[in-house]
């Protein structure tokens, strides 16, 4: 029997491209991976509506020892998508030869994206995967290299696609054809591509050469201030980002609160008594308290707590230190 691995988002693209294998009467395993920057939520649905079977694997430790330094460099933001897609291949490269399946297949689309997924871009991602006779992009094939598994007849290169470009018409009308109703849309879902998000990333690694995983993931939740080299605070903005502060909190961290007022819980990862005034002056700002008067606020170090009475802290003192 023949066994193909798909690389699997879950968006559209990618289904398509799997149905098309399983057409031929070949067995399919999606494959998705997950990293502070990306889930497998989507893939997960997907994978549920088609029956396919899902493996997910977690890549964060080698996703960010390519992202510090990525070959291809980033996209418009932190989006190392060249080296990122080749790292994904390199795994499904391996797991395709352990596992004893024949070939891979993805969901891109030749000149979707310009960057990434123009014809030399997918070239050069194939040959630094170390397999470029392997992977398949079932929905762009037709204007593509054939593959060793398309030479030796093992899957019919006539009921491949040859779909190119940005637009989607061809996708639609496919997934009307094989039954597909309900999709994502095809809005990234790699937090590498968000502005905010990404300028946050660059201000870690720039201030931050111990970061850990839990570093990732705070930068996805309420404002974030740089006060200092040494100093970072952030400020949730409801109690989502409260709680979700609150649960990615150590005990070397600092913690404040709001005595009287609501108001938000403010976060300075890896804190000390030096920083307690000022990350007080922002909990007042953003809390319920009047601007111009003084109001009490907690703030917990481990297990040790004061209270500190603070007037808020200037809007412009705000402006400048924020990350957005």
């Amino acid at each position: 029997m023949v066994k193909a691995i798909a690389l699997f988002s879950g968006g559209l693209d990618s289904m398509l491209a799997a149905q098309l294998i399983r057409r031929q009467n070949i067995d399919v395993l999606c494959l998705t991976f997950t990293t502070p920057f990306f889930n497998a939520h989507k893939a997960r649905a997907a994978a549920r509506l088609l029956n396919l079977p899902l493996e997910v694997q977690d890549i964060t430790a080698k996703h960010l020892n390519m992202l510090k330094s990525p070959l291809y460099g980033y996209g418009r933001n932190m989006n190392p998508c060249i080296d990122c897609h080749t790292l994904m291949l390199k795994i499904a490269g391996k797991i395709m030869e352990e596992n004893c399946f024949d070939f891979i297949i993805t969901g891109e689309v030749l000149g979707q994206r310009p960057m990434s997924q123009n014809k030399q871009s997918l070239h050069v991602v194939a040959n630094n995967s170390g397999y470029p006779d392997y992977i398949l992009r079932p929905l762009s094939a037709q204007l593509l290299d054939p593959i060793k598994a398309e030479r030796e007849k093992l899957i019919d290169r006539s009921q491949l696609l040859s779909i190119q470009g940005r637009g989607r018409k061809d996708q639609i009308k496919l997934a009307v054809d094989f039954g597909i109703k309900d999709y994502a849309p095809p809005a990234g879902g790699c937090l590498l591509t968000d502005p905010i998000f990404s300028r946050r990333l660059r201000d870690l690694f720039s201030h931050q050469d111990d970061r850990k995983i839990r570093d990732m993931e705070l930068l996805k939740y309420g404002r974030h201030f740089r006060i200092s080299d040494n100093c970072k605070i952030i400020v949730g903005r409801n109690n989502a980002d409260n709680d979700a502060l609150k649960g990615f909190s150590t005990e070397d961290d600092l913690i404040l609160f709001m005595k009287n007022f609501p108001g938000p819980l403010v976060l300075v990862p890896y804190g000390n008594e030096a920083d307690q005034l000022i990350a007080a002056a922002l909990c007042v700002r953003y809390s319920d308290a009047p601007n111009d008067l003084e109001a009490e606020v907690v703030c917990q170090h481990g297990i040790l707590s004061r209270s500190i009475i603070s007037k808020a802290a200037a809007k412009e003192y705000c402006e400048r230190w924020i990350i957005n």
